[in-house]
């Protein structure tokens, strides 16, 4: 009666990656030259090094952003923290009143 329908997509979307097949290494010799830094390492004090990684350039726009962003987001779940936390404080509350009230009520029922 009830059968779920699950969609089907006749066209894959993003990017299609094959699956990975073993490849054969019978024929494929290891590569035995030696590195152009191992080959030129008397060269490589004078030779500037390419950097591996790019460097972030901080402005002091960015830095200032950057900080009124931290401080956004601290005062954002402070903010969030303490509205639970109120609200955890205001269910007790009234669990407690709703004891009293209870208590009061078996109370004048026993005495009469």
């Amino acid at each position: 009666m009830l059968r779920p329908r699950i969609p089907v997509n006749p066209l894959p979307t993003g990017i299609i990656t094959p699956l990975a097949q073993p490849a054969t290494l019978s024929g494929v010799e290891p590569n035995r030259e030696p590195s152009p830094v191992a080959r030129h390492h008397h060269d490589s004090a004078m030779a500037p090094m390419a950097p591996s990684r790019t460097t972030v350039q901080l402005t002091p726009g960015s830095v200032v952003a950057l900080a009124a962003g931290g401080g956004a987001v601290v005062l954002v779940v402070g903010t969030v923290l303490v509205s639970m936390l109120l609200a955890v404080a205001i269910s007790a509350a009234s669990v407690a009143v709703c004891a009293v009230v209870i208590r009061s009520v078996l109370n004048n029922q026993k005495g009469h």
